[in-house]
């Protein structure tokens, strides 16, 4: 059965997004005041490679828009369920960015949301790229680095403490995410051929799982995770998620998002400096912007807690399933994941969270 049919055999009457029914696109559009009665959908295109939703740029005969639809499964690996209302969370986070300038001028304005089909229509920021080139050697500028900084900052800062219904612990999401940062890398029957990737990466991979320090040491980051915390975080904070446009780099797909540890998006930000092979200075920079940012002291044990997420994001990118665009041989992965292994040797017993004191 093609997606489609699984799709509406599962979810009768609810819209599915098509890339070839640009016609059945309109009609639900129009049907919702969101295209204009003299307005046409002209041809539906992939902006970029997504993983987890089908996003489509809409070119009409007045404007482009982009539609984002989450189906419950990942797109770009459909054998893995997601909860499809990861959309639901997505789209009140737009709606929570837009109370705040400096926070909605950094992404794309939702400008519709229909929660019933799990789907968004947002701003098009044009035809730039993302950051995935940083892992090719394309730079990233000081000013560049600063914005994305300050933009995280600021989230973590605007919404510590936010009194939520609940909709932010965004459970299904974390626990999804939980299972292939923290568990699946270091399970051994997990069926990935590392060795189709890059050859002799399975034996690296083997050697990192009877480590028992470190097997424990994921083990108790992954709970830190799952923990509810009073920051709200972007969930996914690496250079697929980063746009490049014309005035600075914008954020996207927030769909990852929770209330959590704050040193969750900050490691995930150094884990992919430090893949993109970006110098020590620049990674130092970000982790000095943000602690200025945020207003707080100096924090040990936030540090550490940082340095130690950075760890298992740059192991899981290296040895799980969400592999990266790298041109790494096994020498510089190996090097990479002996980085990660000591970056996680300093987690206690217990990881805490010092909100936000990097």
């Amino acid at each position: 059965m093609t997606k489609r049919a699984v799709f509406e055999a599962s979810h009768p009457g609810v819209f599915f997004l098509d890339e070839r029914d640009p016609d059945g696109l309109a009609a639900f559009l129009r049907e919702r005041g969101w295209l204009a009665s003299d307005e046409a959908v002209r041809r539906l295109s992939k902006p970029g490679e997504g993983n987890m939703n089908l996003t489509l740029r809409v070119e009409t005969s007045q404007r482009t828009l982009i539609a984002k639809q989450a189906r419950p499964w990942v797109e770009k690996y459909d054998h893995i369920p997601a909860p499809p209302e990861r959309a639901v969370v997505e789209g009140r986070f737009y709606e929570l960015m837009a109370q705040y300038p400096a926070l909605r001028d950094r992404m794309p304005r939702l400008l519709g949301f229909a929660p019933e089909a799990r789907l968004l229509l947002l701003e098009d920021l044009g035809s730039g790229t993302d950051y995935t080139g940083l892992y090719i050697g394309e730079p990233l500028s000081e000013a560049d680095l600063d914005a994305l900084v300050e933009m995280l900052a600021s989230l973590h800062r605007a919404f510590a403490g936010l009194q939520d219904d609940g909709l932010f612990t965004n459970r299904a999401m974390r626990e999804l995410n939980h299972l292939h940062i923290f568990e699946v890398p270091l399970d051994a029957s997990n069926g990935l051929n590392l060795d189709a990737i890059t050859p002799g990466l399975s034996e690296v991979a083997a050697e990192l799982r009877q480590d028992a320090a470190l097997v424990a040491a994921v083990e108790g980051l992954g709970r830190v995770y799952l923990r509810d915390g009073g920051s709200l975080l972007h969930g996914d904070f690496f250079p697929g998620s980063w746009l490049r446009t014309a005035d600075g780099p914008r954020i996207i797909d927030p769909e990852f998002c929770f209330l959590g540890a704050p040193e969750f998006d900050v490691g995930v930000l150094v884990a992919h400096l430090r893949l993109a092979d970006q110098p020590s200075a620049i990674i130092d920079r970000a982790l000095t912007g943000y602690a200025e940012r945020i207003g707080t002291r100096h924090d040990d044990a936030s540090r550490t807690l940082v340095m130690q997420f950075a760890g298992v994001e740059m192991m899981r990118r290296l040895i799980g399933v969400a592999q990266l665009p790298l041109t790494a041989d096994l020498a510089r992965k190996q090097t990479w994941l002996q980085q990660a292994r000591e970056m996680l040797s300093s987690a206690a017993s217990h990881p805490r969270s010092s909100v936000g004191g990097i």
